[in-house]
């Protein structure tokens, strides 16, 4: 009983500090928020949000918010790097993902967490319903382990850009093992971790930010095949 318990405290404080850093981020940002508002919109138009269906805590679907940061239309669910459909001011959103604070507002509602596996869309969990199954307890997050061990994902992608299904059947089932990694040991303490490095990342140490995480586990992300629903096989990825 000592293991679920300790899971339930924490569960129920890190409900408590997402409230306080999404509330106290949002009015601090006001400012940010609305300057990036209007560049969207003077850029290219409205509307000034993206607005996604994810799936949630406990398979609920609800609506991921973000700065628009694409044109408007219809086009691949996954973006790599180069993407043509990627505004000026959207590459700069991007980079220093300011198009995310808006998801802010999901995790201040509790549909999010600050620290949790990234949500995604509909069709991909319906790819591997048993994984995302195992880590349904979880909100999803703003950043997590993958997000840290992959942080050139769309980069990645680029060099991948002839295989359609390179995210959906190589690259989502080493994130889920690392959500799932995360479930096993989630702690405030390795919460605080993840934002530390997601805020160094961001400033552009990433050599530093992948150490605080600790490279082995990145190499094992990055180099290790994921299950093809038969096993793991060996090989690398780029």
């Amino acid at each position: 009983m000592a293991v679920p318990s300790r899971r339930k405290r924490h569960d129920q404080w890190q409900r408590s500090v997402d409230v306080l850093i999404a509330a106290g981020a949002l009015l601090t940002l006001l400012p940010l928020l609305g300057v990036i508002a209007l560049l969207v919109v003077l850029t290219d138009g409205h509307p000034v949000f993206f607005r996604q269906t994810r799936i949630g805590r406990f398979g609920q679907p609800f609506t991921l918010l973000k700065f628009r940061s694409m044109r408007t239309g219809s086009g691949s669910l996954v973006t790599v790097a180069g993407d043509s459909r990627i505004t000026p001011i959207g590459s700069l959103l991007r980079r220093t993902k300011l198009d995310e604070l808006p998801q802010l507002w999901n995790v201040l509602v509790g549909e999010m967490s600050i620290v949790g596996p990234r949500p995604e869309v509909p069709q991909f969990v319906a790819t591997w319903p048993v994984l995302f199954h195992s880590i349904s307890n979880l909100r999803p997050g703003l950043t997590d382990l993958a997000s840290l061990a992959l942080a050139d994902e769309e980069q990645l992608l680029g060099r991948h850009r002839g295989e359609p299904d390179f995210y959906q059947q190589r690259l989502l089932p080493r994130k889920l093992a690392m959500a799932r990694l995360y479930r096993r040991h989630r702690s405030l303490w390795l919460d605080g971790v993840l934002m530390a490095g997601t805020a160094v990342r961001i400033l552009g140490a990433r050599s530093l930010a992948a150490n605080m995480i600790g490279m082995s586990l990145i190499e094992r992300v990055r180099y290790e095949v994921p299950p093809r629903r038969h096993g793991w096989q060996a090989g690398l990825v780029a």
